[in-house]
């Protein structure tokens, strides 16, 4: 065999690290779905997310607004993104003139290098106190699929909205289901919406909440997908041995009860935080691990409700990171899977590569990964015995 320049060389390894995507390729996250919040001041730059969630394999980021930055360092990558349009917004948005620049400075910009697939107009509006959002929810929604049809966008991208689950009245027997009465006449419309425009009805599911409000009334087990007797719908006969899918089939029955059953349930939001205030019971690593560790379990076996059993649960755990800058108690900036530092704060099967950053005079460079540096010396090795 003949011999080989340095260079030559060089370009081939080179070559071998680009086929490797520069990611060190695991068993992750296939089809689930990550909320990536940036209420802190010690996260990683978007560009060493990006290296992250390709690592795990995760494919659906949902963002709470729409930094540039962070949209920019997912072009090119096969990731589906979820935008925010945050309840401030939202009564500029019920104008379409300013519904229009929106869309035109905050989404087309990156369109489509970057696979941005729905707009979240507004997050949990009837959660706040604000009763004025309550009524320029819907108007807003539609001004912006109206615009999002204009522009010829409706079809690559979705208009949906977050809700808590709040805005329940009754949620037990999951068959008995029902909307708060005082918000009937907004979600009622609202669902008319979603049935026209075929876009997803998303609710933000925490049963940690539950069992922290009542751990001596809800068994633990039960809200950790841990094995335990269940519960039986005394209306339907369905058993349920886990409370979100129990609160997944209440708002299926809320919906049907407004005469609705060709609408999706989909969970924008579901985690359990690892750290908590001496009054937030059952807020342990432990306890987060087992109850994100047994749900992604059940989303890789693409299990459905008992009362949707064909139908996937779809699920966006919440959240990437830590947050050391959110209000309220200790739980709220203790959700992550991942500490800022890229080691993660359990183990839940999966683990993901955060690279390092060498930061020069000119501009920031990720040092070589480990398994690609693996690659490069395995190529030069190859070559020189081949030499």
């Amino acid at each position: 065999m003949g011999s080989f320049s340095f260079s030559s060389i060089v370009k081939l390894s080179l070559f071998f690290l680009i086929l490797s995507d520069s990611v060190p390729r695991i068993q992750g996250l296939p089809g689930v779905g990550i909320n990536y919040g940036q209420i802190a001041n010690n996260l990683p730059s978007p560009s060493r997310v990006s290296v992250l969630l390709r690592s795990l394999n995760i494919s659906r980021v949902k963002l709470y607004d729409t930094d540039p930055v962070v949209l920019s360092a997912f072009s090119n990558t096969n990731v589906d993104f979820i935008i925010g349009l945050g309840n401030e917004y939202l009564e500029n948005m019920t104008d379409p003139g300013k519904a229009q620049s929106w869309i035109q400075q905050r989404l087309q910009p990156h369109l489509p290098q970057t696979r941005i697939t729905c707009i979240l107009v507004g997050n949990e509006v009837f959660k706040g106190e604000d009763t004025k959002l309550y009524s320029y929810l819907l108007p807003a929604m539609q001004t912006v699929y109206k615009t999002l049809v204009d522009l010829g966008l409706d079809k690559q991208v979705i208009v949906t909205s977050a809700h808590s689950l709040d805005i329940l009245a009754n949620s037990f027997p999951p068959s008995a289901g029902s909307f708060r009465q005082d918000l009937a006449v907004y979600l009622q419309p609202i669902l008319s919406f979603h049935s026209q425009v075929k876009s997803p009805f998303l609710i933000n599911a925490y049963p940690f909440f539950a069992y922290k409000d009542s751990p001596n009334q809800v068994p633990l087990d039960y809200v950790l997908f841990q094995p335990n007797q269940g519960t039986t719908d005394p209306i339907t006969n369905l058993k349920y041995d886990n409370m979100l899918y129990a609160q997944i089939d209440a708002v299926y029955s809320a919906m049907k009860a407004m005469g609705h059953t060709d609408i999706e349930v989909r969970i924008s939001e579901t985690g359990w935080p690892s750290k908590g205030d001496e009054n937030e019971a059952g807020a342990t690593v432990e306890n987060a691990e087992l109850y994100n560790g047994n749900l992604l379990k059940r989303i890789q076996q693409k299990q459905g409700t008992p009362g949707k059993p064909s139908v996937p649960v779809d699920v966006y755990f919440f959240a990437l990171f830590n947050e050391n800058l959110k209000p309220g108690p200790t739980s709220e900036r203790n959700y992550g899977l991942y500490y800022p530092n890229g080691n993660p704060v359990y183990n839940i099967g999966i683990k993901g590569y955060l690279p390092e950053m060498d930061y020069s005079s000119t501009s920031p460079k990720i040092k070589i990964l480990p398994v690609c540096l693996s690659v490069l010396i395995c190529v030069i090795a190859y070559l020189i015995c081949c030499a």
